[in-house]
């Protein structure tokens, strides 16, 4: 990866471009695969395929601040997957201040049932999908393990009758409960220490009313139940932007409720470090261990 090491946590988290070198060539890629249209917009994702597939697919938010860059895809980032054989999906979602937080989780329900639609034509198994990102990707990604489900039976649209539930999340520091942000009756719902990310919550962030509400429907932890997929989240107990309570909670709560859940605390980390792509090998390890079955 032709970048600087304290590069790589932006770079995982779809905030910057990248070149990749190009040695040997150990994956092939399929660029803007058309998954939805919105407003006239295609809504597009990426397919990194191993030359080695092992039939299981891996759904990789690409998303900062809840905004999706696909110019910073980079396959080589994905390396900790597809060295095990994943076919990863990078996903790019419409971006804020123009799409807000439910939006932008529509169009996530939409990527992952069109690749369940078409997970044939990658060799993938439609049953056997994970699901991962960082900080609002890893938020994303802990709403579809929440809030991913059937599809509408009478749909017009086939891709719309397929599920968007996902078997298995591995994230890094994800929000979590944007009305206990750090600390009990906090709210962040584009205020506080997310203030500047306000536009990812639109107008529903002007009173503490509306916030409450908001709050309420995009924060993961308020839909944990008993069937909550296995879930890992990776969080530097020094951050700052999103709490390591956040991943505490979430956690003790999916625990309480009898899903399986796990949090692994990075010490001294604050939001992403430079070695990040290391610590993708403990996703791997999970997506090993809770969707191959694979155990060590």
């Amino acid at each position: 990866m032709n970048c600087r090491p304290h590069l790589i946590a932006l770079l995982l988290l779809g905030l910057l471009p990248v070149r990749a070198e190009n040695p040997a060539q150990t994956f092939t890629r399929t660029e803007d695969v058309v998954y939805g249209r919105k407003f006239g917009v295609a809504l597009t994702l990426d397919v990194i395929q191993p030359v080695k597939p092992n039939g299981y697919g891996i759904v990789f938010m690409v998303s900062g601040g809840w905004v999706s860059n696909h110019g910073a895809i980079n396959p080589r980032g994905y390396a900790p997957y597809l060295d095990r054989g994943y076919t990863v999906f990078a996903v790019c979602h419409g971006c804020q201040p123009k799409f807000i937080i439910p939006e932008l989780t529509q169009d996530i329900h939409r990527a992952v049932r069109f690749i369940r639609h078409n997970a044939a034509k990658w060799s993938v198994n439609p049953d056997k999908l994970g699901i991962t990102g960082g900080s609002a990707g890893g938020h994303l990604s802990l709403t579809m393990g929440t809030q991913g489900g059937p599809g509408q039976a009478d749909a017009k649209d086939p891709i719309d009758r397929e599920s968007s539930a996902v078997q298995a999340v591995a994230c890094f520091y994800p929000p979590t409960d944007f009305l206990n942000y750090g600390q009990p009756g906090e709210d962040a719902v584009g205020v506080g220490t997310l203030v500047n990310y306000v536009g990812a919550f639109g107008p529903q962030s002007v009173t503490a009313e509306s916030r409450q509400v908001l709050g309420k429907a995009i924060s993961p932890i308020y839909y944990i139940t008993r069937q909550l997929p296995p879930t890992l989240i990776v969080h530097g107990d020094a951050d700052k932007l999103v709490p390591m309570q956040q991943a505490e909670t979430f956690v003790q709560k999916a625990t309480a409720a009898g899903a399986t859940a796990k949090l692994i605390v990075k010490p001294g980390a604050a939001h992403g470090w430079p070695d990040l792509i290391k610590d993708m090998e403990l996703l791997a390890d999970w997506f090993d261990e809770h969707l191959r079955r694979v155990k060590k």
